[in-house]
């Protein structure tokens, strides 16, 4: 690598990945607290565990629905608008959770948070694509995503105290914990209007030879994807390699919410104060956190993906079973803690496969499609839990499920045809 290249990717990294973090950081945190509103709430509204299992995952039905058509709004209008808008729709929905009296409120408003923050996720897998050469993928994406784990292990001590802010302003401590969470995405939807830049070409503040390299390397790789596979945006939605990889996202999907929702109940369960439980339910999201970076880099460094998917999730479903067979909280914590590795190292190497081979308009539907269809497993995983658990009285049952979907997850993605460019995830 020369001077120009290493001090391009720094500037590139340093101005964009932050704030992508930070956005996606708020994004999952206004996603799974219901997670933790559930702790009181659920008692507040007579909320039976299917039906929260049901309303935790009601809002990927509408995410999957407006998933496409959100990415190709992006690719039309720009990034810095799109996103400012998602965020904009999703804090305002977020913090209106707090005034659901019923579980059909709580259905309604589940359904339109995931319609408002459609697109936001395969959005900026996509941006990213625009700016970063294949090469540099696996660790900005595991930057990236880093911010996944870490809004648990921040959100949920957070979440912990909030809920101790019963009574106050006449309000219940789940309510406090809704308002008090969507007020940095409303925030950060002004940030990202005034501050991202849609394409290098706009990016002054890069100097004119770190510009022009950019352009150049990234022309390259557009124009290699685009010989080898002359993908349309019909074709790229109907690619029976693209609907392969939307299956294994499904394996790691069902394994981030099925276990992520029910997470906090399960810790509580241990006899454990609000508080406590966010600190306890946090500690598998650190050993995440670090695992994920590691393993980005990792993959990059060897140039291998597919193998690198695999280990994670084998590693995923013999965590989340494994808990099933300890009743000891700490061996049980051990194990969800050897699943959160297996699920988060997996995700950031995951989304170098598909910008492998899909560029230009084909990408942002591509992207969208596997994380539409993969997080459909964000509806059933949720609702499997919790329809399991009312059936069994137990989270075992729920268990076994969620990791029998990793490991479908990972002998499909072993049975992936040879392609050096889907192996390595670069163009």
């Amino acid at each position: 690598m020369d001077e120009l290249e290493r001090r391009t990717i720094r500037k590139l990294t340093i101005r964009i990945v932050p704030l992508l973090m930070v956005c996606y950081f708020v994004a999952y945190l206004d996603r799974v607290n219901v997670g933790f509103a559930a702790l009181t709430m659920n008692k507040a509204l007579g909320i039976t565990a299917t039906q929260f299992g049901f309303g935790a995952g009601i809002f990927f039905l509408t995410y999957f629905l407006f998933e496409v058509p959100s990415n190709l709004a992006l690719h039309r209008f720009g990034a810095r608008k799109w996103i400012a808008r998602i965020m904009l729709t999703w804090g305002l929905l977020s913090g209106a959770m707090a005034v659901v009296t019923s579980v059909n409120g709580f259905y309604a408003l589940r359904l339109l948070l995931g319609a408002a923050e459609a697109g936001f996720f395969p959005g900026i897998i996509f941006y990213l694509t625009l700016w970063f050469p294949a090469a540099y993928r696996g660790r900005i994406v595991g930057y990236f995503m880093a911010a996944v784990p870490l809004s648990t292990v921040l959100g949920a001590p957070v979440s912990g105290y909030l809920l101790q802010m019963d009574g106050v302003g006449g309000l219940a401590g789940w309510q406090w914990l809704f308002i008090m969470e969507a007020v940095p995405a409303l925030i950060l939807a002004g940030v990202v209007l005034l501050t991202l830049t849609d394409r290098p070409a706009e990016a002054h503040w890069l100097a004119p030879a770190e510009r022009d390299w950019l352009t150049r390397r990234l022309d390259v790789e557009h124009n290699n994807r685009r010989d080898a596979h002359g993908m349309s945006v019909l074709q790229a939605l109907v690619n029976p390699r693209v609907l392969a990889l939307a299956l294994v996202y499904f394996g790691a999907v069902a394994c981030l919410y099925g276990v992520g929702f029910w997470l906090p109940q399960i810790v509580k369960g241990f006899g454990l104060t609000n508080v406590a439980t966010g600190f306890v339910t946090a500690i598998p999201y650190v050993i995440g956190t670090a695992g994920m970076v590691w393993w980005g880099h990792r993959s990059d460094h060897q140039m291998e993906r597919k193998g690198h998917v695999a280990i994670g999730l084998a590693l995923a479903a013999a965590g989340i079973a494994g808990s099933t067979a300890f009743g000891d909280p700490t061996l049980k914590m051990v194990l969800f803690s050897v699943g959160a590795f297996g699920v988060f190292v997996v995700l950031p190497v995951f989304w170098t496969l598909p910008t492998a081979f899909l560029s230009g308009a084909a990408a942002a539907a591509g992207i969208a499609v596997i994380n539409a269809l993969g997080n459909l497993a964000g509806f059933g995983g949720p609702y499997v839990m919790g329809w399991l658990k009312d059936a069994t009285g137990g989270f075992s049952a729920g268990l076994w499920a969620i990791s029998g979907a990793a490991v479908v997850a990972m002998v499909v993605v072993l049975l992936l045809p040879h392609d050096p460019r889907l192996e390595r995830g670069t163009a």
